[in-house]
């Protein structure tokens, strides 16, 4: 068993940045606390930016922790930070610890903390301002840098916030922000330290505190009754529907969920917006995983007698599109915990859906309750694969095209999608375990896909998954600095990215609005295309210390290039694939950006 002291990164045989030893009978300061109350929550990274209002911090992380649990992640831009955080706790399902500058710091920042608002991911932000005390202030530089209450800036996108005033109070905020923000409904909390509490002498050293008596595990209790009366409901159903929500990355979650289907022969319908929470070649399986229903999954909601929702992304608006303006024909059973964070600010808790039963409860434990009421079923034998053959034809590269590539490239691997392009087509690629995919960047952020990527990847690491992310092109023009840090901390990764040369999305757009005014339809891609001059995607790679390969445009080359770029990730390099595709996204994902 590894030495929990020991940082990852050296226990798997990465050399990391290591400082000079501190000197002995060195005096404290109110940073320390900080620092030894994060090791002491098990943090086992911070991704940072550096700034001088948390330039206490950063001196206790390095000076008096040597820069272990947590040790530090240099990051390129604030944003780049938060959302690497993110993409650790969504495939460890703990939080890591990400520090920004002051309230510039927290603006750039932001957008990342509302993509793990919305994914409903705990990342635990820490910021500055400073001096409070404002004759302790540096002239200019601290007074635009203080904010009177900072963490107003986010407060409508996070569980909790608090601007501590002393050392001791400081590691209370740690302590509760932490247990706050792996407690379901799981989010983003933010610390703000004042930056003459972290720099101000202690005079005597706190007494010791054992953390985890203080960041207890909460158990959300089931009603019996409730889980009771769902089951005699979804007993006495001729069409039951489950729509498989957010769930855990556990396996005996996973078995769980295919357990309960099996139990109930219900078809089960899942989201291309939160991670793989079922198998989907399994038989009673129905559509691919899209952010929108699929036909063959929205005429099964609209059949259904009734439809059990665990903790669905959007139960009104999904409902809405498989049964229309009326309500559902069928019960329905909502099972959440989500209600909790609603608040007047963000609409990301969208329309209200009807329920006919409400269970308050996490999805994983309503679904354990209610398997202690059924007869297991035999396991159902999952269908087999059976993917198109790739044919390498030259000329220009579909998406389907690149991803059966990639997917035959990878061959018996053990993948970890960490990311999807808005092109993805979710029906040519198939999910067997919890960690095969880990869901999208949660708010809509455009650029929060490569450093969900980095963060996942780190978490990864070591286990023998390999990384992959699928970026579309504006994603990663706008995150891409974010693979210096991976190139930095040896996270190996591999990026491909389904470059179309433009906002595609944003050209659908276009096209409606330009239909319903009987306008030249022609005139879309005015202020999309990312052309005069085309970016080489594999040179910012490059640039950046990563492997570049591409652009490739002609699709006999895809399978020769992806074996290269996975033997280079295999032997730990990061790696950027730019692929030149046809615009074009999976005809369900189409017709709904046309619709709405």
């Amino acid at each position: 068993m590894p030495d929990q002291q020991t940082p990852l990164a050296d226990r798997l045989g990465t050399p990391i940045e290591r400082p000079l030893p501190l000197p002995s009978g060195n005096a404290l300061f109110g940073s320390d606390v900080v620092a030894e109350t994060l090791r002491a929550l098990e943090i086992p990274f911070i991704a940072l930016n550096p700034g001088a209002s948390y330039r206490g911090l950063h001196d206790s992380l390095v000076n008096y922790l040597g820069n272990v649990q947590p040790q530090m992640l240099l990051c390129l831009h604030e944003e780049h930070a938060v959302a690497i955080a993110q993409g650790y706790a969504k495939v460890t399902g703990k939080p890591m610890a990400a520090a920004v500058h002051s309230n510039v710091g927290l603006m750039h920042a932001t957008m990342a903390i509302f993509n793990a608002w919305c994914d409903r991911m705990p990342v635990l932000v820490l910021g500055a301002t400073g001096p409070v005390d404002a004759p302790k202030r540096r002239p200019w530089i601290d007074w635009i840098h203080t904010a009177r209450d900072q963490g107003a800036l986010i407060r409508a996108y996070t569980k909790w916030d608090d601007q501590p005033a002393s050392a001791e109070a400081a590691r209370e905020a740690l302590l509760r922000a932490c247990w706050l923000a792996r407690t379901a409904p799981m989010g983003p909390v933010y610390v703000n330290l004042d930056a003459g509490m972290q720099e101000a002498p202690l005079a005597d050293p706190l007494p010791p505190i054992d953390a985890s008596r203080f960041v207890p595990d909460v158990a959300a209790g089931v009603s019996a009754e409730l889980v009771a009366q769902a089951v005699a409901m979804l007993h006495q159903a001729r069409q039951p529907v489950i729509l498989m929500g957010r769930g855990s990355r556990r396996e005996q979650a996973w078995d769980n969920r295919v357990a309960l289907a099996e139990a109930l022969r219900a078809r089960v319908v899942t989201d291309l917006k939160i991670g793989a929470v079922f198998p989907t070649e399994h038989p009673l399986h129905t559509g691919a995983p899209a952010s929108f229903p699929v036909p063959e999954a929205a005429q099964a909601i609209a059949a259904a007698d009734v439809i059990l929702s665990l903790d669905w992304v959007d139960l009104a608006g999904t409902l809405k599109a498989a049964c229309g303006t009326a309500a559902p024909a069928g019960k329905v059973i909502n099972v959440s915990l989500d209600h909790q964070l609603h608040n007047g600010w963000s609409m990301d808790h969208q329309a209200l859906p009807p329920a006919d039963l409400f269970i308050a409860a996490g999805a994983d434990t309503v679904v354990a309750a209610m398997l202690a009421h059924l007869p297991l079923q035999a396991k159902g034998a999952a269908e087999s694969s059976s993917h198109p053959d790739v044919v390498a034809e030259p000329g220009a590269i579909s998406v389907a095209q690149m991803l059966l590539a990639l997917l035959h490239a990878l061959g018996t691997r053990a993948v970890s999608l960490l990311h999807v392009s808005l092109s993805w087509n979710a029906a040519l690629w198939p999910f067997r375990h919890p960690l095969d995919f880990i869901g999208s960047d949660g708010g809509g952020g455009i650029g929060g896909g490569p450093g969900i990527a980095v963060g996942a990847a780190l978490a990864l690491r070591g286990s023998g998954r390999l990384p992959v992310a699928v970026c579309g092109d504006g994603d990663f023009l706008m995150g891409n600095t974010s693979l210096w840090t991976a190139v930095h901390y040896n996270i190996p990764l591999l990026v491909v990215v389904a470059n179309n040369r433009s906002f595609f999305n944003d050209e659908l757009h276009q096209e409606r609005v330009a239909r319903t005014r009987n306008r030249p339809v022609e005139n879309r891609w005015i202020g999309q295309r990312i052309a005069d001059p085309e970016i080489d995607l594999a040179q910012l790679a490059q640039a950046q210390g990563a492997q570049g390969f591409g652009p490739i445009t002609d699709g006999a080359d895809l399978a020769a290039t992806f074996r290269r770029a996975i033997e280079a990730v295999e032997g730990g390099a990061v790696v950027v694939v730019d692929v030149r595709v046809a615009p074009g996204y999976a005809p369900a994902a189409t017709a709904a950006m046309l619709r709405g």
